[in-house]
């Protein structure tokens, strides 16, 4: 029986007060319920924006989110069950080819994703390009396809942190998105009903990224890491940048089709070896199959081999995709209008401003301005240059891929200002801008 009312605890919390773990569970599971309207949760998610939470209240707000639905036991599994999460960037296919290498590391991977919203991509978007691929799978789906083919790409199901699922949805029209023990509990839920034994967070910082200070991010990362070790889950965390777009491309089969040739061993993405091998080799370690250098060593062997798009053919086919497609992906039709971009001038093309693409696709239909949105698969940018690449005035650097004659016209228009091309060369020398294991940066 609730002995106080729901005002009390909203009060409560504008006024800076601590809530007890009983206090926010009757509230997060009364909202399950649909006992707590929508208007009243939101003024709790402003109240908490503004006066945060402290690390008791995190973690009572995590472990609720997680009572609210099903927690995955794993039994009978000869390898260690591990994840990877990106706080979301702009050119961002790494899930795609890093999940495909932990299978054949023995490892087991239930990637629970979410699709793009706003300038950022979505991993669920990029499967959807797949002729038939199925995202939308059943948590007893989820059961099955594990144990037999060693991963899952799917979207969050009903029974899987449902809370969560649903606050996030108000947070997220409410602009109370940008709050560390929201995003915290929000991240976490999912993952500990994944019921992993390891997890690898790639948190962007960044102009293009949900993190735009350096700050920000370990404020995030310490929150992060606390909570997902109390959860007994083995967690690293790597702070990566996120000025400019990762890889060649961005748009959903765009991208998915550049994560299919890395796995066939295309090999001059450096940003996206570096970051898809880093990765892996941080959770691998975190389970004990290290160290942090043999097991990046076993991930470049299995890339160079082959074997990860043997290995994320089989996955696609599990999941009712085309997997002749990830042996050809030059049968897929590209978009009914694409436009060459020249460089303005001579000079070392250092990078572009990730935030102004991750727009821009959205502007030519890759992304959604509202979640109600569809997506055009083939829409979106090839950089035909790398990085670092030195380019002659007039010569082609991007290709604007659309269906709209309009959007791609003034895409155009704004997009040699958002390249940064200058005389001397100055690229990162590592993507990977810290690293996080349970001390303070």
């Amino acid at each position: 029986m609730i002995m106080h009312t729901i005002i009390d605890l909203i009060e409560k919390k504008q006024q800076g007060k601590e809530l007890t773990r009983n206090e926010l569970r009757d509230f997060v599971l009364g909202y399950h319920r649909g006992e707590v309207p929508d208007y009243q949760m939101a003024a709790f998610l402003m109240a908490v924006y503004f006066r945060g939470m402290t690390p008791e209240e995190t973690s009572a707000l995590l472990d609720t989110m997680v009572e609210s639905g099903v927690k995955l036991k794993w039994e009978g599994l000869n390898g260690p069950v591990v994840d990877k999460h990106s706080t979301g960037g702009v050119g961002d296919k790494i899930s795609l080819m890093l999940a495909p290498l932990l299978v054949a590391d023995g490892c087991y991977v239930p990637m629970i994703s979410g699709r793009g919203l706003g300038h950022t991509g979505g991993t669920l978007d990029k499967l959807d390009a797949i002729p038939g691929f199925r995202t939308r799978v059943s948590l007893e789906e989820i059961k099955s396809l594990l144990p037999r083919i060693g991963c899952v790409l799917a979207g969050q199901t009903a029974e899987l942190a449902p809370a969560d699922r649903k606050m996030y949805s108000l947070r997220d029209v409410t602009s109370t998105v940008r709050a560390v023990p929201l995003i915290t509990a929000s991240i976490l839920s999912k993952k500990c009903s994944e019921g992993l034994n390891g997890l690898v967070i790639d948190l962007k910082v960044g102009h293009g990224a949900f993190s735009d200070t350096k700050e920000f991010a370990e404020k995030l990362a310490q929150a992060l890491y606390e909570n997902a070790t109390r959860a007994d889950i083995s967690t690293r965390i790597l702070l990566t940048a996120m000025d400019t777009p990762i890889g060649r491309t961005i748009g959903n089969w765009l991208e998915t089709r550049e994560a299919i040739e890395w796995l066939h061993g295309r090999s001059d993405l450096i940003e996206v070896n570096e970051l898809t091998l880093s990765l892996g080799a941080e959770v691998l370690d975190a389970v004990g199959k290290g160290p942090f250098d043999a097991a990046y060593q076993r991930l470049e062997g299995y890339w160079k081999s082959g074997c990860g798009v043997e290995i994320f053919a089989k996955i696609v086919a599990a999941q009712g995709g085309d997997a002749d497609v990830i042996f050809h992906p030059e049968k897929m039709p590209n978009a009914p209008i694409i436009k060459t971009v020249t460089a303005s001038r001579d000079g070392y093309l250092n990078g572009a401003d990730a935030l102004w693409f991750g727009k821009a696709g959205v502007i030519l239909g890759a992304g959604r301005r509202v979640v109600s949105d569809s997506v055009d698969p083939l829409a979106g940018f090839v950089f035909l240059k790398a990085w670092g690449d030195f380019v002659k005035a007039g010569e082609p650097i991007v290709e604007v891929h659309g269906s709209n004659e309009t959007a791609v016209a003034d895409v155009i228009r704004d997009l040699p200002q958002s390249l940064t091309i200058e005389s001397e060369r100055k690229v990162l020398s590592s993507w990977v801008l810290a690293r996080h294991e349970g001390k303070s940066f």
